[in-house]
């Protein structure tokens, strides 16, 4: 059980770990490739600070806890929503943009809807459900990236330290191979400590 714990917060260590080294690398990388500091915020960031939820669901999805695996992705959602913006609210007021209430906001509240649709048909999430789900978030962040260049500065984006290519890829890779292993440290060590409890 001690053993499970700590493979538990191991697991945690090298998913957010792994996140970070993911980002720098893949954020040096475009910056090579002269891709603007807005599109990989966009893009890059925004998607790899989602790696460990990501990778554990898919990790409970193959070994076959899916209750683990849907129950991750919307306890996220609802951690992210009221916790995070909650402590940040404690410390200092959050200014909401009007842009995002018109936008983000109903987009947000449409996805949570949709999933309901879907998973309430038939019970489950099936392959045409994911494709539809992906579908959608492309198309979302199509339509992100390119309200954000109508409305970008004109002064242009900040600089942002550009590191050797090397560096990245060793972050890139290193980056994937943690969070593989810490959603399956993670998933692993969950349902024991669960079944056990």
């Amino acid at each position: 059980m001690i053993l499970q714990i700590l493979l538990l917060c191991l697991g945690f260590v090298f998913l957010v770990k792994g996140a970070d080294f993911f980002v720098n690398g893949a954020a040096g990388i475009a910056a090579k490739l002269g891709i603007p500091q807005l599109i990989v915020g966009l893009t890059i960031v925004a998607m790899g600070t989602s790696l460990p939820e990501c990778a554990v669901s898919i990790t409970a999805s193959v070994t076959n806890n899916n209750a683990l695996a849907v129950s991750n992705a919307i306890g996220s959602n609802i951690f992210n929503l009221m916790v995070v913006c909650g402590f940040c609210a404690l410390f200092n007021p959050l200014y909401v943009e009007k842009s995002t209430l018109k936008k983000e906001f109903p987009f947000s509240v449409v996805c949570a809807v949709l999933l309901l649709v879907c998973g309430y048909l038939g019970m489950q999430l099936g392959r045409a459900d994911g494709i539809i789900l992906f579908i959608v978030f492309v198309a979302f962040l199509v339509w992100m990236v390119r309200s954000a260049l109508k409305a970008r500065a004109a002064a242009g984006d900040d600089e942002y330290e550009v590191l050797p290519v090397w560096k990245c890829i060793v972050f890139i890779v290193g980056g994937i191979v943690a969070i593989k292993f810490g959603g399956d440290f993670v998933v692993n060590g969950a349902s024991t400590v669960a079944a056990r409890i």
